[in-house]
């Protein structure tokens, strides 16, 4: 149980607030940034917003303020160190804020999180944990209603329903309940419109993504039991479509919609090191197979990335594993 009435004082007996999130954030990270920005703007708190990546073209919507800035550590090493409070949304481990890393750590300011991810790390003073949450969102939300620190509005609404809409996969995944649906009832009652949101996050690709689709579906492969269906992308194909790496968002479910696949993995080379992300159907816990490399997330979805790594070695050795758990989990 998350103790909202802690989270709650934490906010109200501070002045200043950080918030960031994950490299490479998803709508669940900037949702929960938005939502929090606004929780916290109706409280005349000063906030600011700093990410290690670049918000997402698809995503660039639910920032109407334009608030989310690209943390920069030549210009922003004391960032950390002017606010009363850091707050880590929608991550667990320090590596997953890269080039913020360093600053977030060193910081003598009090720092919380807040997640829904398995396995997290002691790098804050406070963890406001919640594992049967769909996402990182639904508990900005259940924090607002059950401490009614705020009056839900549509500012809060809209990236909240974002935010859960794209991590219960448009609503089919596990942690879609009852109780979901009611929540989404009370968003969709604050004027968020369901058909702007997810055309705005999926129906208006840029070429390059598009592009770059067909080079990832190009590379599919099965494994000789045809349970793991895996997929390459190198530098070079990113190069010849010109895409990045967040355009790649999504392409990993894919595979799981062959038949008999129970376990999807995309492979991305980096400019430096590579990621994997995995998808499984079941029981199959690739948050533990991610865990073998370092990296973590949910039972049926996780992911890891290696620095200064070359993929070819990592391949067939993250492969062997990958069939090792498919073996194990029948």
């Amino acid at each position: 149980m998350i103790d909202f009435e802690k989270l709650k004082q934490i906010i109200l007996n501070n002045n200043s607030f950080l918030l960031t999130t994950h490299v490479n954030p998803d709508a669940d990270a900037i949702g929960s940034e938005i939502a929090f920005y606004q929780l916290l703007k109706k409280l005349n708190k000063k906030i600011v917003i700093y990410n290690p990546s670049q918000t997402p073209y698809n995503l660039e919507f639910l920032d109407t303020e334009k608030t989310i800035k690209k943390f920069s550590p030549e210009i922003d090493s004391n960032i950390c160190n002017d606010v009363d409070v850091l707050i880590a949304l929608d991550f667990n481990k320090l590596d997953r804020i890269v080039s913020m890393k360093d600053a977030f750590n060193s910081s003598s300011k009090i720092k919380i999180c807040i997640d829904h991810h398995q396995d997290s790390e002691n790098f804050v003073d406070e963890l406001f944990i919640g594992l049967d949450y769909s996402a990182t969102a639904e508990i900005i939300y259940d924090f607002i209603k059950k401490t009614r620190i705020v009056e839900l509005d549509f500012s809060l609404a809209n990236p909240i329903y974002a935010a859960i809409m794209t991590d219960t996969g448009s609503f089919r995944f596990e942690r879609t309940t009852p109780a979901l649906h009611r929540i989404i009832a009370e968003l969709l009652e604050k004027r968020v419109d369901p058909g702007e949101v997810y055309d705005k996050i999926y129906d208006q690709s840029k070429f390059s993504k598009i592009k770059l689709l067909g080079k990832t579906l190009n590379s599919l492969m099965l494994t000789a039991n045809n349970q793991i269906g895996y997929m390459i992308l190198t530098q070079n194909d990113f190069s010849e479509v010109d895409g990045i790496e967040s355009d790649t968002d999504g392409f990993v479910n894919l595979s799981l919609s062959i038949e008999n696949v129970r376990l999807g993995i995309l492979f991305i080379e980096l400019k430096s090191g590579f990621k994997v992300s995995f998808r499984s159907k079941g029981n199959l816990p690739v948050n533990k197979l991610a865990a073998e490399f370092g990296g973590g997330g949910h039972i049926n979805a996780s992911g890891a990335r290696f620095h200064d790594s070359k993929l070819d070695e990592f391949f067939p050795i993250i492969l062997n594993k990958a069939q090792e758990y498919i073996n194990k989990y029948q």
